[in-house]
């Protein structure tokens, strides 16, 4: 995207004061701002880049922090940052719902508080910096961000994910592995609810899971399955 001029209303400019950054190129925040609910050029792709940005600087800080640590220990780690209400937590302390530009119907259904318009915008909003001034800059603000959950963490108390936990059972058992499939997926794109089924062959088993992502209802159907064989 070319640097162009775009005035900035007071909502953006007090967010940048927040993030403590100025944009060379406004039509960047501006962009990570909008919902596709608004506008045909919305935040999709720069929220795809600043997934990435994301997960590349807390890898980074996790792996100097805790050298101990396997490789699986620091993926659930970064589980646990990453995920939807830890981003939308982040969102909420910048106040970034207040400067989202949303379609009326999303405006009217409270987008501007929910957790996945939240959590996406924000990653937008990396990949916009990212775009906007480099690496540098974008790995300062998610740093700065997440400090308060870095300091925090305790490797011992972040349990392992129910697919996790699930296939380390089945592992146990030397049974197959667990097959998980798409049953119905609704709702518009940029609300979209999945339902999953969790089918284990070795057993005859099968549950279901729903959740916002494809991942989040694996994780519901792996759940299910976990407290089916758990049960006395």
């Amino acid at each position: 995207m070319h640097a162009r001029s775009v005035p900035l209303n007071k909502a953006q400019t007090e967010l940048c004061r927040r993030l403590n950054y100025d944009f060379a190129n406004p039509a960047l925040l501006e962009r990570a701002l909008t919902h596709r609910s608004r506008s045909a050029e919305h935040y999709e792709r720069l929220e795809f880049l600043g997934d990435s940005v994301l997960n590349f600087v807390i890898s980074s800080e996790l792996y100097a922090r805790f050298p101990e640590l396997t490789e699986g220990e620091l993926t659930r780690l970064r589980a646990s940052l990453v995920k939807q209400e830890s981003l939308a937590l982040v969102a909420r302390r910048l106040a970034l719902g207040e400067s989202l530009m949303l379609g009326a119907g999303e405006l009217k259904s409270g987008g501007f508080d929910r957790d996945s318009i939240l959590a996406d915008s924000l990653e937008a909003l990396f990949g916009a910096v990212y775009l906007d001034g480099g690496i540098e800059p974008a790995a300062a603000l998610i740093r700065r961000l997440f400090l308060p959950a870095l300091e925090g963490l305790d490797p011992r108390s972040v349990p392992k994910d129910p697919k996790t936990r699930l296939q380390e059972y089945l592992q146990k058992q030397a049974l197959p592995t667990p097959i998980y499939t798409v049953i119905e997926a609704t709702g518009d794109p940029h609300n979209q609810r999945f339902v999953v089924e969790c089918r284990l062959p070795g057993l005859g088993l099968e549950t279901r899971g729903e959740g916002g992502t494809r991942r989040a209802a694996e994780q519901e159907a792996a759940r299910a399955a976990l407290e089916r064989l758990e049960s006395p």
